[in-house]
């Protein structure tokens, strides 16, 4: 048998490690379990999913699912995966 994703819309966000990110995603909801700063910029940062502790690299995307739950995703897969969608005004 084969599926196919049902046709969602997700919220994405590319993690560039800036501190004004981080505090986005936290007022979004995103929980972390750990992170350190140094010189305006966020490192080794992770966060709480639904499966547990993700690490979250430079570059990785951060999606908030369906449900409002947050995970992390690797650039390819993210590419492989989800397309930009235009929002109606």
């Amino acid at each position: 048998m084969k599926f196919r994703k049902k046709s969602i819309i997700i919220d994405a966000f590319r993690w560039d490690g800036a501190i004004s990110t981080i505090n986005m995603l936290l007022n979004l909801g995103l929980e972390t379990t750990q992170y350190s700063a140094s010189r305006g910029i966020i490192y080794d940062l992770r966060i709480k999913t639904l499966e547990g502790e993700h690490i979250v690299s430079n570059g990785d995307w951060i999606i908030r699912g369906v449900k409002g739950e947050f995970y992390s995703c690797k650039p390819d897969i993210f590419k492989l995966t989800y397309e930009e969608v235009e929002e109606p005004f």
